[in-house]
């Protein structure tokens, strides 16, 4: 049967080993599959993720605050191996009911607190530290604005055109086109703002250029679902690229971006800034 004569059912059923290349860990419900502790080192920030756009993104974060001089940000980081199933052990649903990574355990509050949801995360960082986040409430504002576009837009290029594009069993073409009229356009809204800012905040580089840059910086420099740049046509945002240039000069950037990788030019875990300066300087 072709995808055009689909009818659906009246009442949908789970079919296991549905969902492509993610099919193993897909499930409608939630909650642990299985009882596994989740390691805790030295730090007082303890992350558990995977090397993904959304877990790159925190750990840029903390090395930015480790840069600007932040002791107290100092972070154990484990990977979550989320095509094995991690992210349903009994501990780290503890810590994101939702299964998701990153998720964040502060173990310097007197009763330690999880932060789970990106966005949430470089949030509480962004305040505690009084970092990346301008105190002017209309500056604040705007750099939020950016932050919560991030957080709404990215599942259309993920879990959309991403899925469709580069994961999905099957090529279908409604799919791929939809997400793909929604990525460029995406694109546009981003590339229009920063024709007018250098940053998406305004003039200062904040949390909403930190979450944003993983997936977008990706995408336009040919980074992420195969050949993707080419097929959407990237080049075509040159204020993107301007952008995406920048932030990835920055030294806290790079260092970031090598972190729960799995990899041979970066890292699996990080628990000292010389795990990460091993993988620099080779």
């Amino acid at each position: 049967m072709s995808d055009s004569e689909y009818t659906p059912p009246k009442v949908w059923e789970w079919k296991k080993g549905n969902g492509g290349r993610f099919a193993n860990t897909n499930r409608p419900i939630a909650g642990p599959t299985h009882d596994k502790d989740l390691p805790v080192g030295k730090h007082p920030f303890q992350l558990y993720s995977l090397g993904t756009p959304n877990g790159v993104k925190v750990t840029i974060m903390l090395e930015e605050l480790l840069a600007k001089g932040h002791k107290g940000a100092e972070y154990d980081a484990w990977l979550i191996d989320i095509g094995e199933g991690d992210q349903f052990g009994s501990g780290f649903v503890d810590v994101n009911p939702n299964s998701k990574i990153p998720a964040l355990m502060d173990h310097s509050t007197p009763t330690p607190t999880r932060v789970f949801e990106s966005g949430s995360i470089l949030l509480y960082l962004a305040e505690k530290f009084g970092e990346f986040l301008p105190e002017d409430p209309a500056r604040r504002t705007e750099a939020l604005n950016w932050l919560f576009w991030q957080m709404g837009s990215a599942p259309y290029l993920g879990g959309g055109f991403g899925h469709f594009y580069a994961y999905a069993p099957v090529k279908i073409e409604y799919a791929i086109d939809r997400f793909a009229m929604e990525v460029k356009r995406q694109l546009d809204v981003l590339d229009r703002r920063l024709a007018e800012t250098r940053f998406l905040g305004g003039d200062d580089y904040t949390i909403a250029d930190i979450a944003t840059w993983p997936w977008y910086g990706r995408l336009v420099t040919g980074g992420a679902y195969g050949d993707s740049a080419e097929f959407l046509q990237t080049q075509e945002y040159k204020n993107v690229l301007r952008w995406q240039k920048e932030i990835a000069q920055r030294p806290a950037v790079k260092r970031g971006d090598v972190v729960n990788k799995k990899s041979d030019d970066a890292i699996r875990e990080r628990h000292d800034a010389s795990d990460i300066d091993a993988v620099l300087k080779s």
